[in-house]
């Protein structure tokens, strides 16, 4: 393990009171929303008791996860303008997620996507299988927020050694499960809420900081960065990451379908639906939450440009090691806006933004194991398993075990993915979901004739496909990133499946509804559809 000279050696304590003050604040919020809980619906969905901006806020918050901060900065660092277009992908996504998603789930379902889908089918198959993708999806992006936590904390302690990655990752592990154990849904959301508001202010501070730097000019400071980057003019084009060759175009479309459209089919996304008590309220807290998260990709640019110009492929290699994947970018620039390494400023902002980072984490991985270990206790375990016949208390429970060994399976891979861009990991999540969730749900919403046999064909095949295709992919051989070195299992080339898999998920619904022979209710799909449009009879 080999101690940089850095000045967080130097301000260590200081580092880590932060983190210890934000992590003291957050299981106070925690347990005191724990000790309100006292049905399913408390900890699935909060009591359904919060506003549209609080739920908005709460949104953000759990979009705006390691990826957004670390990792979309990291690639605009590395990849100038083709690195912005993930956070073009990130915005637009959520007008799928308004004019289709929201009101229509918030007014037909409980607590999980699944009972969208199982409203008018067999529930078993459906809610198996619906289960099965919502844990999947979760643990991929789960990966993505441990990987970032991995790479954040070896950069406050200053060491390039495997151990402090791992003892932060068992770490984060574990305070998350202790969110969602304690808090359940209302303490999830009250964390998300105070850390969207942290993060807010700290990326406001440091676009402030670069553009100051550049006397307020952008043009200035894409300059400066086109210039670092020693890629010229082309840093600010089309083309440095995407255009080299066919396949990397391709890339970049597969990659953009499964931004826009995945945001919509997103599990930890979906149950934030049903926290509020009227569908207008859900509308509402979509709209607030793309009005924050808009703002904040803005302030990606700043932070991104800033990086390249300040900081350089050069200063993150020095951390990262010799494969460098863009997740200190964000830290590293907050050090040399401070001051540089050495001095208290740059120490100061350091373990600002850190703190900030490390909240941000700490947020995402309790929604996303929350939403998984509810769809395993409300869905397989109460629905399948007890076959309807669990109790809320048994249900509940059930939830809290799950989230345990969800975190632990989480741990154990994150252990193993530490090279890996936490952006790349996240838009992976995404393509999955749009492969096995979305087709889904807008066929059970919108496509009467849609079954029982459609459904579980929509979520199995874009469910293997996506993941099939991520394990044969340069993600994990063959690549100069790839998380396996040194061998080469690969045959299809493009990095996200998306252009692939979700077509599948699309075409495998619409196949196997016809080819099953299989009645539609279309007593259930009227009823679905008076109560998705009107929420009349929503819970």
């Amino acid at each position: 393990m080999i101690l940089l000279a850095s000045s967080a050696t130097e301000h260590r304590g200081l580092t880590m009171s932060l983190f210890g003050l934000f992590v003291a604040a957050t299981l106070v919020i925690t347990v005191w929303a724990g000790r309100q809980n006292r049905s399913a619906a408390d900890f699935y969905a909060g009591g359904r008791g919060f506003t549209g901006f609080q739920n908005g806020l709460a949104i953000s918050g759990d979009y705006m996860s390691a990826a957004s901060f670390l990792g979309i900065a990291g690639i605009i660092a590395l990849n100038g303008y083709d690195g912005f277009l993930y956070s073009i992908g990130f915005l637009v996504a959520w007008l799928v997620a308004l004019l289709l998603i929201a009101e229509p789930l918030r007014n037909s379902g409980r607590f999980t996507m699944a009972d969208v889908l199982a409203f008018r089918m067999r529930q078993r198959p459906v809610r198996t299988a619906a289960g099965v993708s919502t844990i999947v999806v979760s643990i991929f992006y789960l990966l993505a927020q441990m990987v970032g936590a991995g790479a954040l904390v070896a950069l406050l302690l200053g060491v390039t050694g495997e151990g402090a990655k791992r003892w932060t990752i068992l770490a984060v592990g574990a305070l998350m499960i202790i969110y969602v154990v304690i808090g359940g849904m209302k303490g999830t959301t009250w964390v998300q809420i105070v850390k969207a508001v942290l993060l807010i202010a700290g990326a406001a501070l440091m676009t402030v900081l670069v553009l100051a730097k550049y006397h307020f000019n952008p043009s200035e400071l894409l300059g400066a960065a086109a210039d670092a980057s020693g890629k010229g003019a082309q840093f600010l084009e089309p083309g440095l990451k995407y255009g080299a060759n066919d396949t990397s175009k391709l890339d970049f479309i597969s990659l953009g379908i499964a931004l826009v459209l995945g945001t919509a089919g997103l599990p930890h996304i979906l149950v934030r639906f049903y926290t509020v008590p009227t569908a207008k309220t859900a509308r509402k807290s979509v709209l607030w939450a793309i009005g924050i998260i808009g703002v904040f990709y803005l302030m990606t640019l700043a932070l991104g440009f800033g990086a390249a110009a300040l900081v350089g492929r050069k200063g993150m290699a020095a951390v990262e090691g010799k494969t460098v994947s863009g997740n200190t970018a964000a830290p590293l620039l907050a050090e040399q806006l401070g001051g540089g390494s050495g001095t208290t400023g740059g120490a100061v902002m350091l373990a600002v933004i850190s703190a900030v980072a490390f909240a941000t984490i700490l947020a995402v991985v309790a929604g996303l194991t929350l939403a998984s270990s509810a769809s395993f206790a409300h869905d397989l375990y109460a629905n399948v398993i007890r076959r309807g016949k669990a109790s809320e208390k048994e249900e509940v429970r059930s939830a809290k075990w799950a989230a345990v060994a969800i975190g632990a399976v989480a741990i154990v891979l994150s252990l193993y993915a530490g090279k890996l861009s936490t952006a790349a990991l996240v838009a992976l999540a995404f393509a999955v979901a749009a492969s096995a969730n979305l087709p889904t749900l807008l066929y059970s919403l919108f496509w009467k004739r849609f079954n029982t046999a459609g459904a579980v064909s929509s979520v199995y095949a874009g469910l293997v496909t996506s993941v099939v295709l991520v394990i044969f992919s340069p993600v994990l051989s063959g690549g100069k990133n790839s998380l396996f070195q040194g061998v080469d299992f690969h045959w299809f080339p493009l990095e996200n499946p998306g252009l692939v898999s979700i077509p599948v998920g699309f075409l495998a619904g619409w196949i196997g509804t016809l080819l099953s022979g299989e009645p539609a209710d279309e007593a259930k799909y009227a009823e679905l559809e008076v109560r998705s449009l009107t929420g009349l009879g929503a819970h």
